[in-house]
């Protein structure tokens, strides 16, 4: 027996992963039985007996990890999630995990803290970011290891998040090319940080500009058909000349508003969206918008999660892929 013979070095040996050896040596898991026998064929001929803490470890892991999803979502939402959900899944079967989601409304964070403390997962991933984010707080006094989708005040925490800052900057900054004299803005809830980021973005365009955002056209908390509905409204009664949408759902209700009221878009009013979602696939006019890739970035959160529970460093990322879709509403 090679006394020195490691799980990594069986994994590396066997080109598998770490985990799929471990659930191998644990019993635990589902693996393919011909891996399976291929890890065992390696472990016989070698000889290898794993140390007591090595099978402590690999007893006591789940291989699942917990994924936090909005419950209250909208349905516009629906496709960013999934997509995230779907990239997830790609590195998370890949690395031998699967995924439990759980959902989580407001601060009622039960159904994951039961997850936790029932030792059913391994560790979490939060899919939004909030100002005061109680269920990340609660997640560092458990010591599970977690990570969050999105831009967190608490730079502790491993955050993996698309440029937003940098791509709302400069959707703004193409809006303002345009030499819009009103431009507005609408977006979500101020409790969201995602809010906050894209609202950043879009005053430091005004400020590289050498201009002031007009603080009376930037409507914050539009996130129900009435504060919307009235944010547009007054937009047409201070005849803006252009709109920057946070998200498709608000674009698709200022198109509709703009419709009725015969105000045509591109020549009265531009119109952008600082997210491209399917919703407005088929709009007319089409909505000039930033495009990211939602798969790539669950699949970067579930791979740095995991890494985390296999007990390398977590660290942040920051995908810098983005793409800005000029269409028929800002020409």
């Amino acid at each position: 027996m090679d006394a020195k013979l490691t799980i990594d070095d069986i994994a590396k040996a066997l080109g598998v992963s770490k985990t799929t050896v471990s659930r191998v040596i644990s019993g635990k898991g589902r693996i393919g039985a011909e891996t399976a026998k291929r890890v065992q064929d390696y472990i016989a001929e070698h000889n290898f007996k794993p140390n007591a803490m090595a099978q402590g470890l690999a007893s006591q892991r789940t291989y699942n990890i917990g994924v936090v999803w909005p419950g209250d979502c909208e349905l516009v939402d629906m496709p960013y999630f999934q997509r995230c959900l779907v990239g997830m899944n790609d590195s998370a079967s890949r690395m031998g995990y699967d995924i439990m989601v759980s959902l989580v409304t407001g601060k009622d964070f039960t159904n994951i803290k039961r997850l936790v403390s029932n030792h059913k997962v391994d560790g979490v991933i939060l899919t939004r970011t909030m100002k005061e984010d109680v269920l990340a707080n609660y997640l560092k006094t458990t010591g599970i290891p977690f990570v969050v989708i999105g831009k967190s005040l608490d730079e502790s925490l491993v955050q993996i998040d698309n440029d937003n800052y940098t791509a709302c900057k400069e959707m703004t900054n193409v809006m303002l090319s345009k030499g819009l004299k009103k431009l507005a803005l609408i977006g979500g809830s101020k409790h969201h940080m995602i809010t906050q980021v894209r609202y950043e973005g879009f005053q430091d365009a005004f400020k590289s500009n050498g201009l002031t955002a007009q603080e009376d056209l930037v409507y914050l908390d539009a996130d129900d058909s009435n504060s919307i509905n009235n944010a547009i409204e007054d937009c047409i009664r201070k005849q803006v000349d252009g709109i920057i949408c946070m998200d498709d759902a608000i674009a698709g209700k200022t198109l509709e508003r703009c419709r009725s009221e015969k105000i045509h878009i591109p020549d009265k009013v531009k119109l952008a969206s600082f997210y491209n979602s399917s919703l407005l696939e088929n709009s007319n006019p089409s909505v000039t918008s930033l495009s990211f890739d939602d798969r790539k970035l669950g699949s970067v959160a579930a791979k740095t999660l995991i890494d985390m529970i296999e007990g390398k460093e977590g660290k942040s990322v920051t995908l810098k892929q983005y793409e800005v879709s000029l269409r028929e509403s800002t020409k």
